[in-house]
């Protein structure tokens, strides 16, 4: 009989035969595999014993730190499901969130205790608070403390043939733009599987030394909680990103590779504080969660020191896609190197991707026919909870439609010209801000961009560009649009630029366009109803 598919396996591997290997660095603490695998065992026991049941919402409310990746096991050992919950939300989605879900049980860090006591009173179904860093003298909400719970209760272990590899293991909430958030269902099989293709794609091994950049809140960390864990590689916890406190762990640890949101990596290549850091351990950025610029990749490879490409994935995909590492038949030189590791890149194993039209036709693998991406592999979500009309929109045919613009190439690259809603329609051309902020990206004043359409009686639209520049440096509206129209058609460049000294993102760091766009639609629902100021 084969055994379920489940990342419950992957750390009793890992405890099994890397007992003794550090497993996770967190702070001043350090765990090892035989820890690590002791403090889950526990945490299952306790969930156990406080009475949630298989299938019950376990939510957490925590930054990276050690006691949420352990949570990664615990929970699922538990039977139960894990709800990592965005720390950068405000109390009212958290609030809606929670009661969506119907998590039982709500274990969250000290610093968000004044949150919860804002949504405490509108909360239906958690019956359970935990304090995760606690001090020993309660606050009111905390019922319990995560460490009197580690140290009390009886280690559980499930019985890993009883465990449904397709049933629900983690639920993660995609960030709403026009309506409410929708809970991203993945499975037991799906985050087993979506570890394994990433291990291969990256050479992950038992030497590896990761930090984890990337919130474990957002979009399944990526993967690193599980693919680093089966391997018995060492997991670095940094509680919030901070371009020098990244580079000094990266020199302590001697850290081999990260991943960054494009925006990190802005920061790391322009902090000043960078050249008092040894790097040389480094040998791996990954970029994703928005499109990169060739600017950027060559700005990380030539100021860190290592390697950098581009991936790309969604929360519905467990989420990792694709990679632009140069594969084998290509041969990228120079600048074209660049161009290429910043594409969206070529499927992992285990993923298909193809480019359709408005009829789900595949259009030509020209590296100019736009269409969207959709894809089918062993990550793609069960479905989103409780929403099967929004599940059946995106899932047809067997294939998950992404909603992103796109094309390919003869090598089988993609590269993202934008998101449908992100698409400029001005005087009845399509115009890729991506394509825009690309460009603009590469005035070397410029430190961030985000190209938005804004109302033109004439053309319907046009592209507006929302800049912030480096620190010291000056620059003219006139001079940046004269850069830009010496490298793009005219009818593509933005037509006004706006600069502000920070723009607004998200918790994982990308560039909030809806409320950008805010300012110039609201009220022309119209015109174009998804740029109009919604919840």
């Amino acid at each position: 009989m084969n055994i379920p598919l489940t990342p419950i396996r992957f750390l009793r591997y890992a405890a099994q035969q890397f007992p003794g290997k550090t497993a996770v660095i967190c702070g001043n603490e350090r765990f090892t595999y035989s820890q690590f695998a002791w403090r889950a065992s526990r945490l299952a026991g306790a969930l156990r014993e406080m009475g949630v049941q298989p299938g019950d919402r376990v939510a957490y409310l925590s930054g990276n730190c050690h006691r949420l990746l352990e949570a990664y096991y615990g929970v699922l050992e538990a039977g139960a499901v894990l709800l990592p919950l965005n720390i950068r939300l405000t109390p009212n989605e958290l609030a809606y969130i929670l009661n969506d879900s119907g998590a039982k049980v709500l274990i969250f860090q000290e610093q968000f205790s004044p949150i919860v006591e804002g949504f405490r009173s509108e909360l239906h179904s958690v019956k359970k608070f935990v304090g995760l860093d606690h001090a020993p003298s309660q606050s009111w909400a905390v019922q319990q403390r995560y460490e009197d719970l580690i140290a009390t209760a009886a280690p559980y272990r499930t019985d890993l043939m009883q465990v449904d590899e397709n049933a629900l293991a983690e639920l993660f909430y995609t960030s709403g733009t026009s309506a409410n958030p929708k809970g991203v269902m993945l499975t037991h099989r799906n985050i087993y599987l979506h570890a394994l293709n990433v291990i291969v794609v990256f050479n992950t091994g038992p030497d590896t030394v990761e930090l984890h950049t990337i919130p474990l809140f957002h979009a399944n960390g990526w993967g690193v909680a599980h693919s680093l864990t089966l391997v018995g590689a060492t997991h670095v916890m940094i509680g919030k990103f901070d371009p020098a406190e990244v580079f000094r762990l990266i020199e302590q640890e001697k850290v081999h590779a990260c991943s960054l949101v494009p925006t990190m990596a802005t920061a790391l290549v322009n902090c000043p504080e960078r050249p008092k850091y040894d790097l040389s351990s480094l040998k791996r950025i990954t970029l994703g969660g928005a499109a990169a610029s060739p600017t950027l990749v060559r700005q990380v490879e030539e100021r860190i020191g290592c390697i950098c490409f581009s991936g790309y994935g969604l929360t519905e995909t467990c989420p990792v896609l694709t990679t632009a590492q140069v594969k084998a038949g290509v041969d990228w030189q120079d600048e074209e190197r660049f161009e290429g590791q910043a594409r969206t890149g070529y499927p992992l194993p285990g993923v298909e991707i193809r480019i359709v039209d408005a009829d789900d036709l595949d259009v030509p693998h020209d590296g100019v026919s736009i269409g969207e991406i959709v894809a089918r592999s062993d990550g793609v979500m069960a479905g989103y909870w409780k929403q099967p009309e929004a599940t059946a929109t995106v899932m047809r045919d067997g294939w998950f439609h992404t909603g992103d613009m796109a094309t390919m190439d003869e090598n089988g690259y993609v590269l993202i010209v934008d998101r449908k809603k992100d698409i400029i329609v001005s005087g009845g051309e399509n115009i890729s801000s991506l394509e825009v902020e690309k460009v603009m990206l590469a005035h070397p004043a410029v430190y961030e961009v985000a190209v938005i359409p804004v109302p033109d009686e004439r053309w319907g639209e046009v592209p507006k560009a929302i800049v912030s520049l480096k620190p010291g440096m000056q620059l003219s509206e006139s001079a940046l649009m004269e850069f830009t129209r010496s490298r793009l058609s005219h009818y593509k460049c933005p037509r006004s630029i706006e600069f502000m000294e920070v723009l607004p993102k998200t918790g994982t760091g990308k560039i909030l366009k809806k409320e950008l766009r805010k300012k110039y639609w609201s009220g022309t629902e119209s015109i174009r109803p998804e740029m109009a100021s919604k919840k």
